[in-house]
């Protein structure tokens, strides 16, 4: 199973809704696995920093993902997120994927400790055998503080359960290094400004947080790309998305934007925990005027005009 996963589609790494007194809300989790399912993304993905997994204790995250996964029912992958600074906590993770039946984990570089190349790679590799699950590794030196490199993937990439990487670190030239050199590692867009490039070197998915509240128009510049080739019609659609993905990575509120966008698509988001504050009337007010000309401009190239 493990060989032949194809990481394929529009994967929506949740957010983590929560009531006004800072309390996993999980109707309001149900009712957005639901919407997403709906709509035709092709996998979630629990605990990842979109979900505010570093404001979750180990425990919740378990709880979050085993809902998800348990709500989802087989009919789309589930990955669970392992980030965290220790490796015990990764571990935990890890297995409570592979407990609650989870497709596979996402696993990422521990930050703050910055790890050589080497001690990195032992430290997925712990992990993975934690796990024995599907993994999709995700690299975001901006977050992270060092880069899974050519010795990581070396070494970490001889395991089979090694399907996928997530490549967060907004370097073309990593493009260019996953695709040309490491081919058996499934290439994802984790860059949602780069998509359109990703797409033409041969990416086949993109892990995107925006696709929580617009899963159409993200599975659309997909299906426009990978399934169609499509890349004139391609550049249209990504022209018309680059002004969401401008706001969304603005003044590092992502998040913050992220979920009011769930909120504008009529599920209930809540607020964000601390350390991070939600958005202003005004910063609101520009997210919600890019979201309407963004769907209004999409749904006119999809229909042809």
């Amino acid at each position: 199973m493990t060989a032949r996963f194809k990481l394929e589609g529009i994967y929506t790494p949740v957010i983590t809704p929560f009531d006004d007194a800072g309390e996993i809300d999980f109707d309001s989790l149900a009712d957005l696995v639901e919407r997403l399912v709906g709509a035709g993304v092709h996998g979630l993905i629990s605990g990842g920093s979109t979900g505010e997994n570093y404001a979750e204790t180990v425990e919740e995250r378990v709880r979050i993902a085993r809902f998800i996964t348990e709500r989802v029912k087989g009919r789309i992958p589930v990955f669970v997120g392992t980030g965290a600074l220790r490796t015990p906590d990764s571990i935990a993770l890890a297995e409570g994927a592979k407990d609650m039946g989870a497709t596979g984990i996402l696993l990422g570089t521990p930050p703050y400790s910055v790890p050589t190349e080497r001690e990195n790679a032992l430290n997925a590799l712990a992990i993975d055998r934690a796990a024995g699950l599907p993994i999709i590794l995700y690299n975001y030196p901006g977050r992270m503080g060092v880069e899974m490199g050519r010795e990581f993937l070396d070494r970490v990439g001889r395991s089979k359960n090694v399907i996928g990487i997530k490549e967060s670190s907004g370097d073309i030239n990593r493009v260019h290094l996953l695709a040309r050199d490491y081919p058996h590692i499934q290439m994802s867009c984790g860059m949602d400004d780069q998509a359109l490039e990703f797409f033409a070197w041969g990416a086949q998915s993109w892990i995107c947080g925006g696709s929580n509240f617009l899963p159409e128009e993200h599975i659309a510049l997909y299906e426009t790309c990978v399934l169609k080739g499509d890349f004139t019609k391609g550049r249209r659609i990504m022209s018309a998305m680059l002004p969401l993905m401008r706001v969304l990575e603005q003044g590092g509120k992502f998040i913050q934007c992220i979920k009011h966008g769930v909120e504008v698509s009529g599920i209930h988001a809540g607020p964000i925990r601390p350390p991070l504050k939600g958005l202003n009337k005004e910063e609101k007010r520009e997210l919600e005027q890019v979201i309407r000309t963004l769907k209004t401009t999409v749904k006119a190239i999809c229909e042809g005009n």
